[in-house]
């Protein structure tokens, strides 16, 4: 049999996005616990631990010693679909995004006055969403799950008590899930009366390069200021395409086959300037900006290998003329915050964060149902030991109402309106030896 490479744009990587996360597009934030007490205004110029191998590996220069920061952020994230309409029937409950923990793990150490070192284990990206059995809009992204875990080792180097820079690779794993579920029985064909519980799955991983760079200045005595840069990263994922009829559907039509599946996507690079401003002995304040290249996201294609019209008449269809086009924008986040150090061992944190979508309101999905948000944040560092601190940290997201207005080739439609919210939780322990 003749093999053919039919192109899907059932868009894998696209259903990393998500509205509960603490950063636009599928990025993840948490880190740092101590960075999330502020709204991570400050990121790339504070060095408060070990994770400024993540905020800014030129940090590293500043930290004394060894020193190990760990810890673990939760999300819990609301939606509330309201106004839905379309041609399948559903139910429309919200309840996508499960109860997430992030964890994240630092070291570093230095080694002498001009160099350090360390290393980090952290997932920059990530999402888990799963809409309940009789979702509407489940043509359209049923449930997904994606995984981004990165190792990073890191130098930094002092030129002086003022400047230091610092670099890291990135060696970066990636694995996700996607499963949509076509209503084929809205297609006028005869003896076809099968409903939404067809099933599309796409499964993928691969693993790439990239790197991180940082450039921290001590500007004046009580100014500080801190450049990162966070490459790009090209994946292409290897994996497979599973379809299975549901009930009342033919073999005839949809087929039932697995099918070698390969796509290519880009994490985007991001640019963090940030300054720490100590105003007493006290206080501090924290300013910083964040660009983030989400445009690469055009849309994704799936290839499947082997897909004919002998898998089924509609298999072709199914899987080669979805089209999801994404047309993602560049976006800015903005974070102010302050801490203040109440006793010796007790330090108060608050920040406000501003975060733009790269979503537009033409080819927004279910699958990333998200708009511009606003996140207000608190947190508490707590020196239990001279050597030993716990960060505590909470978070609420507020996110913009949005609509998403979707259909397919298949003659599928969906519409909704979309409010979305979250909770994030954050304990960390950061621990010098």
């Amino acid at each position: 049999m003749k093999k053919v490479m039919l192109k899907t744009t059932l868009s894998l990587a696209v259903t990393m996005a998500s509205s509960q996360l603490f950063a636009s597009g599928f990025a993840l934030n948490e880190q740092d616990v101590a960075g999330m007490g502020t709204g991570f205004a400050g990121r790339s110029s504070s060095a408060d631990n070990a994770s400024t191998v993540y905020g800014n590996p030129a940090g590293m220069a500043r930290l004394e010693g060894q020193q190990i920061t760990g810890g673990v952020a939760a999300i819990d994230a609301s939606t509330d679909i309201k106004d839905a309409s379309g041609r399948s029937r559903g139910s429309n409950n919200g309840d996508m995004v499960p109860f997430t923990a992030v964890p994240f793990g630092f070291y570093t150490n230095k080694l002498n006055d001009q160099w350090a070192v360390g290393f980090g284990v952290y997932a920059p990206f990530g999402l888990k969403t799963d809409y309940e059995r009789g979702f509407q809009g489940a043509p359209f992204g049923s449930k997904s799950e994606v995984q981004v875990l990165t190792f990073q080792p890191t130098v930094s180097y002092a030129f002086n008590d003022k400047v230091s820079i610092g670099f890291g690779p990135t060696i970066n794993r990636i694995s996700g899930t996607l499963e949509s579920q076509p209503n084929l029985g809205l297609l006028p064909l005869p003896g076809l009366a099968g409903t939404g519980d067809n099933r599309v799955k796409v499964k993928g991983d691969d693993t790439a390069l990239g790197f991180n760079a940082g450039i921290l200045v001590q500007a004046t005595d009580t100014t500080r200021v801190g450049l990162t840069y966070h490459s790009r990263v090209k994946y292409k994922l290897e994996g497979h395409t599973e379809v299975t009829p549901g009930t009342g559907v033919s073999p005839r039509y949809l087929g039932e086959g697995r099918y070698d599946a390969s796509l290519k996507v880009d994490t985007p690079e991001s640019w963090d300037a940030s300054v720490t401003q100590d105003l007493s002995d006290a206080w501090k304040v924290y300013g910083g900006a964040t660009w983030t290249r989400w445009s690469r996201l055009k849309d994704i294609t799936v290839k499947n290998e082997g897909v004919t019209n002998a898998g089924g008449a509609l298999a072709p269809s199914i899987l080669g003329q979805i089209q999801e086009p994404q047309n993602w924008h560049d976006t800015w986040a903005y974070a102010i915050g302050t801490s203040y150090q109440v006793t010796k061992q007790v330090v108060l944190r608050t920040g406000l964060t501003f975060d733009q979508s790269p979503t537009n309101n033409t080819d927004r999905s279910p699958r990333i149902p998200t708009g511009d948000r606003t996140i207000f944040s608190v947190g508490l560092g707590y020196a239990v030991m001279d050597n030993m601190t716990v960060d505590l940290a909470y978070s609420y997201l507020k996110e913009e109402p949005i609509k998403v207005n979707k259909q397919n080739a298949l003659g599928q439609s969906y519409a909704a309106k979309y409010e979305n919210s979250a909770n994030g939780f954050g304990l960390g322990v950061t621990y010098k030896f």
